[in-house]
C-alpha cells in the first residue's frame, strides 16, 4: 500500500496520510517529483520523453515526462526524484545534477480503464543536463514502452496544438525553455 502526505495548496505537508487508490479516487492533494533530461544535439536542445505503459492507471501509452512520480509519505522531493530515475530509466546521479525550474499545481479530471481518477497534485520541476544517448537508459518495462528524445520545440508545438499523444504540461515545457537559455 502506497501512502502520501496529504499537503497544502503550497505543497507543504499537513499531517496526514492517504492510500494512493483513494487519493486519486477522491481528489485529495499530493506531492510528485519531475525530472526532465535535456541535451544539445547540432545546437538544438532536446527533451528525452517517455512513453507510459499501457496498463498504468492514468494516460496510458501517452508520451510524458522524462521521469516522474508521487512522493511517499515521510520523503521529500530530491530523494523522489532521485529514486525514480533510478526505476523508470536505470540513472544514477547526485542530487547537485538536479535543477530545480519551478513548482505549479495540477487538477485532473478524467476516467482510465473505466475508472474515475481525480488527481490533485503539488508538483517540483526539475531539469538535468544528460548529453547521452539512449543507449546508456535502461527504462523499466512495467512502467515504460518507449524511450526518445525529441526537439524541445517540436515537443511544445505538439503539446501546443493538443496533440492526444502526449500527456504533458505546456508550462514545464516553458520552464525548460528559459532553463536551457
Amino acid at each position: 500500500m502506497e501512502l502520501f502526505d496529504i499537503v497544502d495548496e503550497y505543497g507543504n505537508p499537513t499531517g496526514e496520510t492517504v492510500e494512493r487508490t483513494y487519493a486519486h479516487q477522491s481528489g485529495i492533494r499530493h506531492r510528485t517529483a519531475h525530472v526532465w533530461l535535456l541535451r544539445t544535439t547540432n545546437d538544438k536542445v532536446e527533451v528525452l520523453v517517455q512513453k507510459r505503459s499501457d496498463d498504468k492507471d492514468s494516460f496510458p501509452g501517452c508520451y510524458d515526462i522524462s521521469s516522474a512520480g508521487h512522493i511517499p509519505a515521510g520523503q521529500d522531493y530530491i530523494e523522489s526524484a532521485l529514486r525514480e530515475l533510478h526505476e523508470e530509466l536505470g540513472l544514477d546521479v547526485s542530487p547537485e545534477q538536479l535543477h530545480l525550474c519551478g513548482s505549479k499545481s495540477l487538477a485532473t479530471d478524467d476516467c482510465f480503464h473505466g475508472i474515475p481518477f481525480h488527481d490533485r497534485q503539488f508538483t517540483r520541476i526539475y531539469a538535468m543536463w544528460y548529453d547521452r544517448s539512449l543507449g546508456s537508459i535502461t527504462p523499466q518495462p512495467e512502467e515504460i514502452s518507449e524511450v526518445r528524445w525529441t526537439g524541445l520545440d517540436e515537443c511544445i508545438r505538439l503539446v501546443e496544438a493538443n496533440d492526444k499523444r502526449f500527456c504533458i504540461d505546456a508550462y514545464e515545457l516553458y520552464l525548460l525553455k528559459e532553463f536551457s537559455k
